[in-house]
C-alpha cells in the first residue's frame, strides 16, 4: 500500500498488491462500515491473501462486489475466430499478437476437420503467404521507393509491415494467436457464460478452460455455477434453467442475419434536440483537433452503418468497443476483397511474374473447396481466408462515431478498412457538414511511420 495524506486531512492510498478477491472486499466494506481501509488492510493480512472475502455473507442483490476486483488473463494458440470472440465483449481489454506486423508462417492451424483434404487446404494458402513475401516485397519497394529524407531502418520496416498488410489476406482464420484479457471480475463471469455455449467447440473449450481456472483462483466469485451446473456436483435450485435459456441464446444469436448487402448505408436515430441545440452546435464546430466530445453527446444519437468490409479489416474495427460491431460470420459468398490482389500487381507492369494470377487462380480453385469441405458454416470459418469480405454492421454513438472516423481515417491503418471509414465519413459529412471532423482524406495510403510504431528496448 502506498499512502499520501494532505494538508486538508484528506487520506489517499494506493492498493495494488493483493488478491483481487481481496481487494474487491476491501472496497465493498466501504458501503457497511465506516472503518479505515487501512483496518481492513490488517484483517486481510491477519486472514491471509484469498481468504478475506470467504469470512463474509455477501447479499447485495446484485454484482457490484465482483466490478472491483480485475485478473488478467493470458491466452496463447487458440484460432484467430476464438480471438475475436473473447474481444467481442464492450469492456474488453486487453492485446493481441498483430498479423500486421507478425510473420504468422510458423504458427500452428487449428483444423477441426481433420483430414487430408482440410489440411491440404490450409497448406495451400500458408504455402501463398510463406512463399511470396520477398515477391511481394519487391513490387512495393518499386511502388514506394525510399525517399532521401527517410532512415533506412524505418522504411524497411515499414515495407515488411506492408508486406504484412498484403499477405494477410491469403490467412486461414484457423491460424492460432496469444492474446491476453485483462478486466474485472464480473465482466469476465458474465462473458464467459455465453462463450461457453458457443457454437464453435473451440470457442467454448477456451470459455470452459477460463472459467475452471478462475473458479479454482477465485473461489467466491461465483465461477464453478456452470461448471456444477454441468458436472451435477453443487448445482443450486434454478440453475439448469439459466444455463439452458444462456445457451438457447448464445447458440442462435452468436452470427446475425443479415440481408445481402452492396454498399455503404447510414441509418441515424437522432435526439429530437441535436439540431436545435444551437450550443452544442457551436461547441461542435469549433472542437479542436485532438479534444475527446464528452460522454453526454452520447444522448444526441446513435449511427448505425451497414458495409462489406473484409474479415482482416472487421477485426481492425471491432477493436473499438464503445458501441455494437457483431461479429459476422466469415464465409466465401460475398468474395475476395480486391485491394489484396491490386497490391500483387506491379506499378510499371501491371502483372510482372504472374503473382496476382496466381493469387486468383489461387483463391478460384480454394472457394468451392471449402464450400465443400463441411456442412458446418461455423467451422468452415477456420478454412476461409482473411481476405474475403464480410457483411459487417456497427453502431456507435456520437462521441465514439467521431473517435472512430478520426483515428482510422490516418494512413497507419490498414488501406480497406481506412477506405471504408473514408466512405462513412463522406456519408456522415452529408447530413452533418457543420460538424468539426479532423480526418485524413488524402487518397494515398503509403506512410512510412509504419516502420516506427515498434517495441524495442531502451539502450
Amino acid at each position: 500500500m502506498h499512502k499520501n495524506i494532505l494538508d486538508s486531512g484528506a487520506k489517499l492510498m494506493v492498493v495494488d498488491d493483493m488478491n483481487p478477491e481481496d481487494v474487491a472486499m476491501l472496497q465493498a466494506l466501504y458501503s457497511r462500515s465506516a472503518e479505515s481501509a487501512e483496518t481492513h488492510l490488517d484483517k486481510v493480512k491477519a486472514t491471509g491473501s484469498g481468504k478475506f472475502m470467504s469470512q463474509f455473507y455477501v447479499n447485495y442483490g446484485h454484482k457490484s462486489i465482483a466490478d472491483t476486483g480485475s485478473t488478467t488473463m493470458f491466452i496463447e494458440d487458440v484460432s484467430l475466430l476464438a480471438a475475436k470472440a473473447v474481444q467481442d465483449w464492450p469492456l474488453y481489454s486487453g492485446q493481441e499478437t498483430s498479423t500486421r506486423y507478425i510473420d504468422m508462417s510458423k504458427r500452428h492451424i487449428i483444423d477441426p476437420v481433420g483430414t487430408s483434404e482440410s489440411r491440404s487446404i490450409l497448406d495451400a494458402w500458408m504455402n501463398f503467404y510463406r512463399t511470396n513475401q520477398e515477391r511481394v516485397q519487391s513490387i512495393l519497394v518499386r511502388r514506394y521507393p525510399k525517399r532521401p529524407d527517410e532512415k533506412d531502418e524505418t522504411y524497411t520496416r515499414a515495407i515488411k509491415a506492408r508486406t504484412f498488410d498484403v499477405l494477410r489476406g491469403f490467412l486461414p482464420a484457423g491460424i492460432t494467436t496469444q492474446l491476453s484479457w485483462h478486466t474485472n471480475l464480473r465482466q469476465a463471469g458474465d462473458h464467459l457464460v455465453g462463450l461457453a455455449q458457443h457454437p464453435s467447440a473451440e470457442i467454448a473449450d477456451v470459455a470452459r478452460g477460463l472459467q475452471t481456472l478462475l473458479a479454482a483462483q477465485y473461489p467466491s466469485s461465483g465461477f464453478d455455477r456452470h461448471i456444477a451446473t454441468v458436472s451435477g456436483v453443487g448445482a443450486k435450485e434454478g440453475d439448469a434453467s439459466r444455463t439452458e435459456w444462456e445457451a438457447k441464446y448464445a447458440r442462435d444469436f452468436a452470427y446475425p442475419v443479415t440481408g445481402r448487402l452492396h454498399d455503404t448505408r447510414m441509418v441515424m436515430q437522432q435526439h429530437a434536440g441535436f439540431i436545435a441545440g444551437t450550443r452544442w452546435i457551436e461547441a461542435l464546430k469549433t472542437r479542436p483537433r485532438g479534444c475527446v466530445l464528452p460522454h453526454f453527446m452520447t444522448d444526441f444519437g446513435q449511427f448505425t452503418f451497414t458495409f462489406l468490409l473484409d474479415f482482416g479489416s472487421f477485426r481492425d474495427i471491432q477493436r473499438h468497443r464503445n458501441g455494437v460491431c457483431r461479429m459476422p460470420l466469415l464465409d466465401t459468398s460475398y468474395g475476395f476483397e480486391p485491394w489484396y490482389l491490386e497490391q500483387l500487381g506491379d506499378p510499371d507492369n501491371d502483372n510482372v511474374g504472374g503473382l496476382r494470377d496466381e493469387a486468383v487462380k489461387l483463391i478460384h480453385e480454394l472457394s468451392p473447396r471449402i464450400m465443400k469441405l463441411t456442412s458446418d458454416e461455423v467451422v468452415r470459418q477456420y478454412y476461409t481466408a482473411l481476405g474475403y469480405r464480410v457483411a459487417c454492421q456497427v453502431a456507435y454513438a456520437l462521441p465514439a462515431l467521431v473517435y472512430v472516423m478520426e483515428l482510422r481515417s490516418g494512413k497507419t491503418i490498414h488501406p480497406t478498412l481506412r477506405r471504408q471509414i473514408h466512405v462513412m465519413v463522406r456519408l456522415f459529412q452529408q447530413h452533418y457538414p457543420e460538424i468539426a471532423l479532423h480526418v485524413d482524406l488524402d487518397p494515398d495510403d503509403w506512410d512510412v511511420r509504419r516502420g516506427d510504431q515498434t517495441i524495442t528496448k531502451k539502450s
